[in-house]
């Protein structure tokens, strides 16, 4: 499952690359998202992931956050995957995560002065959830190096929210300047019907674990 969720996110990635005429893409294009819920211990997660793929912990209201952080800094270096901070670019930088992650609704007031300092002085990623098109905006607005989009497919996370579809979907990402991520209902039979939507990328938060886990 792994080697065709990797190949197929690669393969997205390259033909986003192709389309938006960009330079060399320096993200992963598959992200696994942690949940308190359904991924209480990322770090068991993170043994699944192949290298090169990309971790982005939230974990918003984890009393020891700091401690996860730092304890996945240390195993993502050793797995060769990068790892970004949501919503706390001091954590990001105490703990030498590859970047920073936004959700929609923090992306509106954007990075404060000394995030857009830390990630300008030290080339640091910067990825913005968005839900439609007005937080596919607001991606551009802040230079994001990629927006992720969701949800796409129907999603054990969301339930009750409507995905948006692949027609929708592929309208919104041909229309932004940056590149976007696809989330929401991603595996290995729902990342085929993305081939000509122009995302580059994949990301979930089971994405990782094992089969029937």
């Amino acid at each position: 499952m792994y080697w065709t969720l990797t190949n197929a996110a690669t393969n997205l990635k390259r033909r986003a690359h192709r389309r938006k005429k960009r330079g060399r893409l320096r993200f992963p294009a598959l992200w696994l998202m942690t949940d308190e819920d359904r991924l209480p211990n990322p770090a068991i997660a993170l043994a699944h992931l192949p290298r090169g793929a990309g971790l982005i912990l939230r974990h918003y209201n984890a009393a020891d956050r700091v401690a996860i952080a730092t304890q996945l800094s240390r195993l993502c270096r050793h797995r060769g995957v990068m790892l970004l901070i949501a919503g706390d670019w001091r954590l990001a930088s105490h703990v030498g995560a590859a970047g920073v992650h936004l959700a929609e609704h923090a992306a509106r007031a954007g990075l404060p002065a000394g995030g857009r300092l830390w990630r300008r002085e030290n080339c640091k990623l910067l990825t913005v959830a968005a839900h439609g098109n007005k937080g596919l905006r607001r991606a551009v607005e802040l230079h994001a190096t990629a927006a992720i989009l969701a949800p796409i497919f129907k999603t054990a996370s969301h339930p009750g929210r409507a995905p948006l579809g692949l027609t929708r979907a592929a309208a919104l990402i041909r229309q932004t300047a940056v590149p976007v991520v696809a989330l929401g209902g991603i595996n290995t039979s729902t990342i085929r019907g993305l081939r000509h939507s122009g995302c580059a990328g994949v990301a979930g938060i089971g994405l990782a674990l094992p089969p029937n886990a």
